[in-house]
């Protein structure tokens, strides 16, 4: 679902290149990923990033799901 959403999220609006830094974000560390955020001019509005804008006012809505690992999977052994 995760590859789905960020295949499919330049669709939604915005910049590409600011959905790329989301990503970036997302998946790196928590340092890393408010460098990345900062870097880009991304202002984010709330606490765990599922809502944020860029420098020009368009709006980013990110699903919890690709900010987190799930945690309900059974892992192979």
């Amino acid at each position: 679902m995760r590859d789905e959403f960020w295949d499919t999220a330049p669709h939604y609006g915005g910049q590409k290149e600011i959905w790329d830094a989301l990503r970036a974000a997302a998946e790196a560390d928590l340092n890393l990923g408010q460098a990345i955020v900062d870097s880009a001019g991304v202002i984010v509005t709330s606490a765990d990033m599922t809502t944020c804008y860029d420098e020009r006012g368009a709006k980013y809505e990110l699903p919890k799901y690709v900010l987190s690992e799930p945690t309900n999977l059974i892992r192979d052994s």
